[in-house]
């Protein structure tokens, strides 16, 4: 399944996304959903101990200014990467 979080990570439902997502998910942070890879940031710790990819979008990251900021264990990729992670996963659940 893909997940995308796409709101700030103080304005979602994390607990419930850590206990669904799971090994062989993805997980793509964009819009304001970025701001969980902010390095050192307690909510990027709680999703590196969730089984699924972590992905972030390059071009969101770019927008609001947060290069950077942005944590090196989480991995970047642009709308072509985006498109290749909706066309693996049939299922989608948006946060």
């Amino acid at each position: 399944m893909l997940h995308t979080l796409i709101h700030s990570p103080a304005h979602c439902d994390l607990e419930t996304l850590l206990l669904i997502a799971g090994e062989g998910d993805d997980l793509l942070l964009l819009q304001d959903g970025v701001l969980a890879a902010l390095a050192g940031s307690r909510v990027l710790m709680r999703l590196s101990e969730c089984e699924a990819t972590l992905w972030v979008l390059a071009e969101d990251v770019q927008a609001r200014g947060l290069t950077e900021q942005i944590s090196t264990s989480v991995q970047s990729i642009d709308y072509t990467g985006f498109v290749t992670l909706t066309s693996r996963h049939q299922q989608q659940m948006v946060w």
